[in-house]
């Protein structure tokens, strides 16, 4: 075995197998196949062994299973052995094997220095991390194990020299590094935690950038501290909808339900949010007894969007859990008639599930297999997951099979169900001709994945 050949792996989870099937083969008790697979090049299977076998007590064969891998210089293999170690009290063992790592930044240093901070060594973690403040990674790092040490208004300042008065960045890309929005967000995470409120709301109201992976730290900091009405004012002005969000999410976990339905129902002056706040507005009807409410507010969104898939897919699985198959099969035959008849595999087997519920599954899979595209790789996987629901498990092989490698998780899987664990192997660690590609440090500034 080779890093870069185990990074692979690691990244593409192709040519092995990959973690939620290592997971099924313990479960279903082939603890021996896991094991010789470990001592085999399989990286996932390593992983899981060692932590088992760590577990009940053998760490000296769990180092002994990860040793191969380590010895390759592969980061992730290391921090496992690291993670084992910490986890067994070995922690100045620990950050021997990952100290070496360390100099590559990125990742292998952002843990490295919350492992020293943990065990009494966060002098040596700040000078670290703040000598890479230029990351966003380790920033966070470093703002987050400061706390209670003494060193917020040292790292505030550090911070506060990254926020140019005039710059403020409008895409992700605009500055490399840490830029301000970022250094924003991580300068106000520090007033906050020092009880200075009013500040890091004024901070925060100065960001170009709101949002980051759907959430706005405004409306969740407005929200920790009971400023509902604040919130509430920022969710009128705020136009992606998450702080609209946040403040019906806020009225919810205090049992206004009512108010927090209010909240999504006004969303559709936000046009970015109108149909994720609809969705929204179905699931907390739904959450709370008032199903056919909420069919009727996303068949009324499925009418607006024609054909947006993901509203379909939406639609169709609150029908199906409201007992209702029939109305999302009218809707989507009504969607087909409109275009002449036709319907695309990436829109027809949304109605598949709907079509089992209604008129069982053996009627589902005849539609499947009569559309144009029903023999294809692409449709198989559909057409066997209605099989393995109804416990047809080999059916499901047998139409999985036609069209391997190219579904071969799925049939893999399916094969590991009926004890057929040699076969799922051997298909698994079919690998593709592509060349293995440099394996990354880890380092998000300077190094991306891509």
């Amino acid at each position: 075995m080779d890093a870069a050949d185990l990074d692979r792996q690691s990244r593409t989870l192709s040519g092995c197998i990959p973690p939620l099937l290592v997971s099924r083969l313990l479960e279903l008790g082939h603890n021996d196949e896991v094991e010789v697979q470990a001592r085999c090049g399989e990286w996932f299977c390593a992983r899981a062994w060692a932590r088992l076998i760590g577990d009940q007590g053998w760490q000296t064969k769990a180092l002994e299973v990860l040793a191969p891998y380590v010895a390759t210089g592969w980061w992730q293999a290391a921090r496992t052995q690291a993670e084992l170690l910490e986890s067994w009290g070995r922690a100045e063992e620990a950050i021997a094997l990952s100290r070496p790592y360390s100099g590559t930044g990125g990742l292998p240093l952002e843990f490295f220095a919350r492992l020293l901070a943990r065990h009494g060594h966060t002098d040596e973690a700040a000078t670290r991390l703040s000598a890479g403040i230029e990351d966003p990674l380790l920033a966070a790092a470093l703002v987050d194990i400061a706390e209670g040490t003494g060193r917020d208004e040292d790292i505030a300042a550090l911070l506060a020299a990254r926020i140019p008065a005039q710059h403020r960045c409008d895409s992700p890309w605009c500055c490399r590094g840490l830029d301000p929005d970022n250094a924003i967000g991580l300068l106000a995470t520090i007033r906050e935690r020092q009880g200075r409120i009013d500040e890091a709301i004024a901070l925060l109201h100065t960001r170009h950038i709101t949002s980051v992976s759907n959430r706005d730290q405004l409306a969740d900091l407005l929200a920790r501290h009971d400023r509902i009405e604040e919130l509430r004012a920022y969710a009128v002005t705020e136009r992606l909808g998450h702080a609209a969000q946040r403040l019906a999410e806020a009225l919810e976990e205090r049992h206004d339900v009512e108010g927090a339905i209010a909240v999504y129902r006004q969303s559709g002056d936000s046009q970015d949010f109108r149909g994720h706040g609809t969705v929204r507005l179905a699931e907390i009807l739904a959450r709370h007894g008032r199903g056919g409410e909420a069919v009727d507010v996303m068949r009324d969104l499925a009418d607006a969007h024609n054909g947006d898939d993901w509203i379909l897919h939406t639609w169709c699985n609150l029908c199906l859990d409201q007992g209702c198959p029939e109305d999302g099969l009218a809707h989507l035959d009504a969607l087909a008639a409109a275009r002449g008849g036709e319907e695309d595999w990436d829109l027809y087997w949304i109605r598949l599930p709907l079509i089992a519920a209604r008129d069982g599954v053996d009627e589902a899979i005849a539609r499947a297999r009569s559309h144009p595209e029903g023999g294809t790789s692409y449709a198989a996987p559909h057409i066997a997951e209605l099989l393995a629901g109804a416990g047809r498990i080999e059916e499901a092989v047998a139409v999985l099979e036609q069209h391997a490698p190219a579904n071969s998780n799925d049939l893999a899987g399916h094969l590991i169900e009926l004890g057929r664990v040699n076969d799922a192997v051997v298909l698994l660690q079919q690998r593709d001709s592509a060349p293995v590609s440099p394996v990354w440090t880890g380092s998000l500034f300077n190094d991306p994945p891509f």
